[in-house]
């Protein structure tokens, strides 16, 4: 397959073409990533996450920079937050990263979440396992935001980072039990402000009292203390992140075949409600019982729970059809 072979080559305009349509939904594309996936398990992948305001983009274009000078080829997948108005995605991401755009070793790419929970796009598995496929060293994926609901980048990315700012201890304590599971790393940007000492004082607090991540983990979460925009600690963000990467890779691979089995597992089970969740909505529409339907949940002569059994025992098709 030609597209294939140009991806694999690392050809940008191909993949730039796979991945518009991966974000399209186009079904096509499925065949493609098919013979891709064999290709992908090369990069290594970090998610960035944290609340809007605390910096995350100047971050990762510090990230990107400290990587090229290594030599290293990135990808960067920015999840923006979707357009109201166009349903794409809110390109700030690549004005901040804009020093990056004409490198050749650095292909960014923003996706909007179009709806999707977790923090990230419904099709970001697939680009980054296209950017992957190409030969990318190291793939950047960039969350929408951080809470109780979006920890999908646990299970996505290899190192997960949480970036905070100072002062935010009120909002740690809100949403911390996501957090301390989901973060490898803790970063404070903007690390100048008033309240560095207590915010770093209150993570550590929280992460002694976490005892059931310190008997399943023997990782324990470094914080580490940025001025992003003035590339302070910048070095010391990317010496814990290869810390973190020997700590996977160590012990016989261990945490590393417990991380995969559990980025395999969530990638299944979003791909099989995908798919389900958008027959059961096909079906629907190609019956034209759409209003029957709700109308016997609106006056209340079913409810969702039982239909969704029947749906679910009886199967979509003769459910739609009106045989049950």
């Amino acid at each position: 397959m030609e597209r294939v072979e140009r991806i694999l080559n690392g050809d940008v305009r191909a993949a730039a073409r796979l991945i518009r349509d991966i974000d399209d939904g186009v079904a096509s594309c499925r065949d493609v990533l098919k013979v891709l996936y064999p290709h992908t398990g090369k990069a290594y992948v970090i998610g960035i996450s944290g609340f809007p305001g605390v910096g995350k983009s100047t971050l990762v274009d510090q990230m990107i920079h400290a990587y090229r000078a290594a030599g290293k080829t990135l990808g960067v997948v920015a999840v923006d937050p979707t357009s109201p108005f166009s349903g794409g995605a809110i390109l700030g991401d690549r004005v901040r990263m804009q020093r990056h755009g004409t490198d050749p070793g650095v292909f960014i790419r923003s996706l909007a979440t179009r709806g999707h929970f977790g923090g990230l796009s419904r099709s970001t598995h697939g680009v980054i396992d296209v950017m992957d496929a190409m030969g990318k060293d190291v793939v950047l994926v960039e969350t929408v935001g951080v809470g109780q609901d979006e920890v999908d980048i646990v299970t996505t990315a290899h190192t997960t980072i949480i970036a905070l700012i100072p002062g935010m201890g009120d909002d740690i304590q809100a949403i911390k039990a996501g957090i301390l599971e989901v973060a490898d790393i803790f970063v404070i940007n903007k690390a100048d402000r008033e309240g560095l000492e207590k915010t770093v004082n209150d993570l550590k607090t929280m992460l002694d009292m976490n005892r059931q991540r310190a008997e399943n983990n023997s990782w324990r979460p470094p914080i580490v203390p940025t001025i992003a925009l003035h590339g302070h600690g910048v070095r010391e963000l990317m010496s814990e992140i290869d810390r973190h990467r020997a700590f996977l890779f160590g012990q016989g691979a261990k945490h590393l075949k417990a991380h995969l089995r559990a980025k395999a597992l969530r990638e299944l089970k979003d791909m099989v409600v995908e798919m389900v969740a958008g027959r059961i909505i096909r079906g629907l529409e190609e019956s034209g019982r759409v209003e029957a339907v709700l109308d016997d949940l609106v006056e209340k002569r079913t409810d969702p729970f039982t239909l969704c059994d029947k749906i679910v025992k009886d199967g979509i098709r003769t459910y739609f059809r009106g045989d049950s």
